[in-house]
């Protein structure tokens, strides 16, 4: 059973290899596209489509020159900084004041719509499934000042255009001091004496936030969007073979990585029918109610609302829409979330993520000490009977089937579990990689510090000492003391008899500080407290039981 127990460790100390494998390795690079003079990906016009047809199926806009004669509307609010243009009525610039592009002071507002096509931009408007993006109509705002003011109240952007086809188009967009939320209003007026068919689309065209530090690139980012109760999250490679077709009710769709998303959120509950095409490195995701008549003189309105924004759990679920449905941290859901709420918790009090993440892991470590202490007294009683099962394997070496048959009964004379060791381990495996998609993926340990050198928690520590070292650059001060923690936490559990096994088990804390070196300081730091408390109960297991 010793063998197996060793075995077994083993094998969780490669679980987590792969997991470090899947999460952390550099991804091999693909070839990327050519690109035009402006860094957008090549592309090549959209193919018309008539208003029962089907979206247009361009994988990127079609390069669309700059109008002179379009204005850029500034919106300011606590915030964000919004640029409107009046070409196409598009997003052309969306700065977060709360967030930096990375970690330095001086790197810039996160922006959450970089393309400089004004056909690859968010928020443009087809009467045609999505189709007649190529030559963008000139919204004329109401007002005359370019500079709209809602650092105090709600304000409210008019923007008015004139279809060729005789539709005038009135888009409303109302922008509030404390809310990422955006309301959006368009008023369709037929202004011809005949009956007119459309098919008016939202287009939401979206490209990678421009990341000084950007997340794993195993975590996903990409198109994504709620549909009929789903989350549906569209990877570049699957858009590569055609665009991505659903139907029914759409909660919101846009774009999304880690750390931060941009949706629309269609109002009034019909039934949309909602395409998804492009690449990883530009996407369009195309709402649309299907054909629609509009009578002589007449008119009709579609709402729908914005969010641009942090991906923050708790922000998400007081807005609805479904939106918290975006931190998705999958089957480990059930763990991570309430890991991620207790974090906020302690922070609360704390103003420090770092102290944070200490007193998660005592909570953690109290809530398993019950097990763990079984675990660690089934191990020193093991120790014990070594000689004992020494005997019976020189006893009944040519006997297997016996052998195994006394060594059980030992165990049961002496009510030891053989596995009751590693059991621990198993069970704090689901939470270790639960915290790691927390502490990797939740904004709040975003650019966070904890003390000293470590200034970023979602990051890897680094000392500088002044010059490079070869591909680590910094001296992982932390992961180093947490492998140094876990072999003093070696050297106090109970060994088992065969000096091999021994050896071998003495390399895990080389494995995992080799694992470690690119994790998160924020998991590292965690690791390593629990090393310490694992440290402590130790202790206290090998004094009671040389006191007894």
């Amino acid at each position: 059973m010793d063998l197996y127990r060793t075995f077994l460790a083993i094998a969780l100390s490669f679980v987590i290899l792969l997991g470090y494998q899947y999460f952390f390795a550099p991804p091999v690079q693909e070839p990327q596209a050519p690109t035009t003079a402006n860094g957008q990906s090549g592309s090549r016009p959209a193919p018309d489509a008539t208003a029962s047809g089907t979206p247009a199926s361009t994988s990127t806009a079609a390069e669309v020159a700059v109008d002179p004669a379009a204005r850029d509307i500034t919106v300011e609010t606590p915030l964000y900084t919004a640029v409107i243009s009046e070409q196409g009525g598009a997003i052309k610039s969306f700065l977060l004041k709360q967030h930096r592009t990375g970690l330095n002071k001086d790197s810039g507002a996160m922006e959450l719509a970089p393309a400089s096509n004004p056909a690859a931009r968010p928020l443009l408007f087809s009467l045609y499934n999505g189709a007649g993006t190529t030559t963008l109509p000139l919204y004329k705002a109401a007002n005359t000042e370019t500079q709209l003011n809602a650092q105090q109240g709600q304000a409210e952007l008019v923007m008015t255009a004139a279809m060729p086809e005789g539709v005038e188009v009135v888009r409303t967009m109302r922008f509030s001091p404390d809310s990422y939320l955006i309301p959006v209003q368009y008023t369709l007026k037929n202004t011809t004496d005949r009956p007119l068919q459309v098919s008016p689309a939202l287009i939401w065209n979206s490209s990678p936030f421009p990341h000084t530090n950007p997340p794993s690139s195993y975590l996903f980012a990409g198109s994504a969007a709620y549909v009929n109760d789903e989350l549906v999250e569209i990877k570049g490679k699957e858009l590569s073979k055609g665009p991505v077709i659903k139907q029914g009710t759409v909660s919101w769709a846009g774009y999304t990585d880690s750390y931060f998303i941009t949706t629309v959120m269609p109002e009034g509950g019909a039934p949309q029918t909602l395409t998804i095409q492009g690449s990883d490195a530009a996407s369009r995701s195309i709402l649309s109610q299907g054909l629609q008549t509009l009578q002589p003189d007449s008119s009709t309105s579609y709402d729908y609302t914005l969010y641009m924004g942090p991906k923050k759990l708790t922000t998400l679920q007081n807005l609805g829409h479904n939106l918290a449905q975006a931190v998705d941290y999958g089957w480990l859901d059930i763990i991570a979330k309430p890991m991620l709420w207790l974090l906020n918790f302690f922070y609360s009090f704390t103003r420090n993520y770092g102290i944070a993440i200490i007193l998660l892991t005592i909570v953690i470590k109290l809530a398993f000490w019950p097990i763990t202490q079984r675990g660690m007294k089934s191990m020193k009683n093991m120790q014990k009977l070594q000689p004992k099962i020494a005997k019976l394997r020189e006893k009944f070496k040519d006997d297997p089937a016996k052998m195994n048959q006394e060594m059980m009964g030992l165990y049961k004379t002496y009510k030891i579990n053989p596995l009751g060791g590693c059991l621990p381990m198993l069970i704090q495996i689901p939470f270790f990689f639960a915290l790691y998609r927390v502490l990797m993926a939740a904004i709040e340990l975003r650019h966070a510090p904890f003390m000293l050198w470590i200034n970023d928690l979602s990051m890897p520590d680094r000392l500088w000492l002044g010059f490079d070292i070869p591909f680590l650059h910094g001296l992982p001060v932390l992961t180093l003391l947490m492998g140094g923690s876990m072999y003093l936490q070696q050297k106090m559990t109970p060994t088992v008899a065969d000096p091999t096994q021994a050896r071998i088990m003495q390399f895990l804390p080389v494995i995992f500080t080799f694992m470690f070196l690119n994790f998160a300081s924020g998991l590292v730091l965690y690791w390593f407290v629990n090393n310490l408390l694992s440290m402590l109960q130790q202790y206290l297991i090998n004094r009671s039981t040389s006191k007894a």
